[in-house]
């Protein structure tokens, strides 16, 4: 029994007996009683500002922060240095090494171009056939690519497009594994040695991703995800496939005879609903793969009438109807939910990745 029992006992005991306190003690049993009170009073104070403080929380959106989506949410923290594990540079090719080949669109990004370049030369991969598709660029994009020298195949013309730029960088180069690279996104170190190992062991696998880190216009990260398993229901309502970390085999770029050129958004999104539809298999794998950067310019961040409407276009043509927001919603909310779990198991160190 706690102090405050035993000073409400005192005067339950005392008016049970005859109906007042009236034996010596009563003034320190008193004294006693409005002590415990006083106490009690401050622990509530004490626990209606904790909780004030909780409601604040939730009412600023901590709790939401914390159990929802990371897929779409670029800035998640303060930008911070950039930092792969020290055993992500350690991965060694297969032997023999795959022939891989990246292009990379660009037009007018040669603020980001040369660290875009530097990441995939930076792979030191033996067996590499890596293009620059640019689009007449008018900015210092042609001094850049001329001070790499031979290291790699470039050219520059007009295009009309992303799409048509990938599909003639892929007429410049081949491969048996296959992977665009937009002008301001990175690889991280190691990732074409992890791709070349795991599709030389996996060879019933067409297409592979992984999971993304989010850097700002300086290369500081700010923002990561982490994406469960594969899922091809979901995939049909929401591009959720992080583009740079999107690897493929020669097949899937033959039997799909390259990227749909009416597309200059949603291209990457209509190239893996195809591969899929096409018995393509796919799989996630449990690394970062790639570097998303996030800065004013970009189409992702600047979502246009032409991105709703491709949107549109795809949903269109794989449910034959267009579906509402309330049923978008509904067909990603599995995914979303499993993608949370992973997310917070990653923040929480027990999935390592």
């Amino acid at each position: 029994m706690n102090s405050d029992d035993q000073a409400l006992r005192v005067v339950r005991d005392g008016e049970t007996a005859g109906g007042t306190i009236s034996d010596g003690s009563t003034t320190a049993r008193l004294a006693q009683l409005e002590a415990a009170l006083e106490a009690a009073d401050l622990r509530i104070e004490r626990m209606s500002r904790q909780i004030a403080r909780f409601e604040e929380r939730i009412s600023k959106g901590w709790l939401r922060s914390k159990f929802s989506q990371k897929i779409m949410v670029f800035d998640q923290y303060a930008p911070r240095v950039l930092k792969t594990p020290p055993a992500y540079e350690n991965i060694v090719p297969p032997n023999p090494a795959p022939r891989i080949a990246i292009v990379t669109p660009s037009f007018n990004q040669a603020r980001f171009l040369g660290a875009t370049v530097e990441s995939v030369l930076r792979q030191n991969y033996p067996n590499l056939a890596y293009h620059v598709q640019d689009g007449g660029s008018t900015d210092k994009t042609v001094s850049l690519l001329k001070g790499f020298g031979s290291a790699f195949t470039w050219a520059s013309r007009p295009d009309d497009g992303q799409a048509e730029a990938i599909n003639r960088g892929f007429a410049m180069v081949e491969g048996d594994i296959m992977s665009y690279l937009n002008s301001d996104d990175l690889l991280t170190p190691g990732a074409l040695a992890y791709v070349a190992r795991f599709f030389s062991a996996n060879p019933d696998i067409d297409v592979a991703y992984g999971h993304r880190i989010v850097i700002d216009a300086d290369g500081r990260e700010i923002g990561r995800a982490v994406l469960p398993p594969h899922d091809p229901e979901a995939l049909k309502w929401f591009d959720y496939v992080p583009q740079e970390t999107l690897f493929w085999r020669r097949r899937v770029w033959t039997a799909l005879a390259g990227m749909d050129e009416k597309f200059h958004f949603a291209l990457d999104w209509d190239f893996i609903l195809r591969a899929q539809a096409a018995g393509m298999r796919f799989k996630r794998l449990p690394r970062f793969l790639g570097c998303f950067r996030v800065h004013g310019r970009q189409k992702t961040t600047l979502v246009s009438d032409i991105g709703s409407r491709e949107t549109a276009i795809l949903r269109q043509r794989m449910f034959g109807r267009l579906p509402s927001d309330r049923d978008v919603r509904q067909g990603i909310k599995a995914y979303l939910r499993r993608h949370v779990i992973v997310h917070r198991l990653y923040k929480l160190r027990v999935l390592d990745y």
